[in-house]
């Protein structure tokens, strides 16, 4: 088990049930109208995986630029997603 975390790969994992959770609400919008629609939905997704990208660049001893660009990355993502829901008047 340290290795799967130690490794990466516990992350390379989380990113993938991401894409499935994406792909099944996008499918769910589509096919019944249910749930945010795909345009809503990826800002929030995208911060989340950025997040998780700049875990896996530590986990996997990345240089601290890597780190600190997907943190980047994650608040770009936030501020868009904050951005998008904020009311208009």
């Amino acid at each position: 088990m340290d290795e799967f975390v130690e490794s990466g790969r516990v992350v390379d994992a989380i990113l993938a049930l991401i894409g499935v959770q994406f792909a099944g609400l996008a499918w769910l919008h589509r096919r019944h109208g249910l749930g945010p629609s795909p345009r809503d939905l990826w800002p929030t997704l995208a911060a989340g995986a950025a997040l998780l990208f700049s875990l896996r660049a530590a986990l996997v001893d990345a240089h601290w630029t890597s780190v600190a660009a997907w943190l980047t990355v994650a608040l770009v993502a936030h501020l868009v997603d904050i951005h998008r829901r904020w009311p208009r008047n």
